[in-house]
């Protein structure tokens, strides 16, 4: 049985969307780069060392087609690890994968990452892909989540708990510090019974 964990970066008031400022919202945008400051590299190798534990990955459309115009073609290290991986893409809209080594599920979200926790034999990692973690949140289907927390306020912009449906908890793990200013929280989220 696969181990679903959510990996995001998020500013202190929780914005997820438009962290490279690509998607133009007024106001929050681009907080990504604002809030790194010189922790460019311990971030990368955090997320490397992450991505490494991974099996597979699991995104939403907007995200494959993010990440794959970008790591397709990227060089080094942590590019061809991520290339090798298999990677699955929730969508009813498109069908084949922008980033290599996709395969797109069409079906039921929810009927169709059980299948695949059940499928895959270790970690499941989403990177991203608000709308698609918020539904395997409200469906228990989260194990745990990994926020790198940015020192920005964005004030505006979609945040990843936006309009939770249902209160769901969760037990803090771990605690770290990423290079000067970014913090890594890790929890575990407690199933329902």
């Amino acid at each position: 049985m696969g181990k679903l964990i959510v990996s995001e970066n998020m500013t202190l008031d929780g914005v997820t969307e438009d962290p490279t400022g690509d998607d133009g919202i007024e106001g929050g945008g681009g907080w990504f780069i604002r809030g790194m400051g010189e922790d460019r590299p311990v971030w990368a190798d955090a997320e490397f060392a992450e991505a490494r534990e991974a099996s597979a990955l699991l995104m939403g459309r907007r995200s494959d087609a993010y990440f794959g115009a970008r790591w397709n073609t990227m060089p080094g290290e942590w590019a061809d690890w991520s290339r090798s991986l298999p990677k699955y893409v929730v969508s009813s809209t498109i069908a084949t994968s922008v980033w290599v080594n996709g395969t797109v599920l069409r079906g039921d979200v929810v009927d169709e990452v059980r299948a695949l926790k059940a499928r895959i034999d270790g970690t499941i990692l989403t990177y991203a892909s608000r709308l698609l973690v918020q539904t395997l949140l409200e469906h228990d289907l989260v194990d745990e989540l990994h926020l790198t927390v940015f020192p920005v306020v964005a004030g505006s912009g979609k945040r990843l708990f936006d309009g939770a449906s249902m209160e769901r908890s969760l037990r803090l793990r771990s605690t770290e510090t990423v290079g000067a200013g970014l913090t890594r929280l890790v929890y575990d989220v407690v199933h329902v019974d």
